[in-house]
């Protein structure tokens, strides 16, 4: 399993996370608290989709360039654009839904808790599954096959 399949089923499982959350989040969220809880459910399943995608996302982006003299510049330039984005995108969120009357607080809360928590259980697994070699393959070199 190459370091690209293990992000693209994080993503993969990241989104059918993000969905399950929805579901769950936004019938326990309309319970609690009508269509204002299935609103915040629902916005918190997305923002947890969201910031995973932009990770796996700016990680499977710059591993196209993985054959380029600036691959570890260009690696880490694009995984920390990401990591920017997402501060930024986090700031912008947290000041504009402060006092919405629209968003029940506690329940957003707890439905990016749970996508934050379940994305970082998800990568665990996934990371822990997947074999990939980390020192490279070593090629028979002449002088030893002629040798034996």
């Amino acid at each position: 399993m190459t370091a690209n399949k293990i992000f693209r089923a994080a993503l993969i499982w990241g989104g059918i996370l993000a969905v399950l959350i929805g579901v769950v989040g936004g019938f326990i969220g309309y319970t609690v608290d009508g269509t204002v809880g299935l609103t915040s459910a629902l916005i918190g399943a997305v923002v947890g989709a969201a910031f995973l995608s932009i990770t796996a996302g700016s990680i499977l982006f710059a591993n196209r360039y993985s054959e380029s003299e600036m691959f570890v510049t260009i690696f880490f330039g694009v995984v920390l654009g990401g990591w920017l984005l997402k501060f930024v995108l986090f700031l912008v969120l947290a000041i504009s839904l402060r006092d919405q009357p629209w968003i029940n607080p506690l329940i957003l809360f707890v439905s990016v808790i749970a996508a934050a928590v379940a994305t970082l259980i998800v990568d665990a697994i996934i990371v822990m599954k997947g074999r990939v070699a980390y020192v490279a393959p070593v090629e028979p070199s002449e002088s030893a096959e002629s040798a034996s």
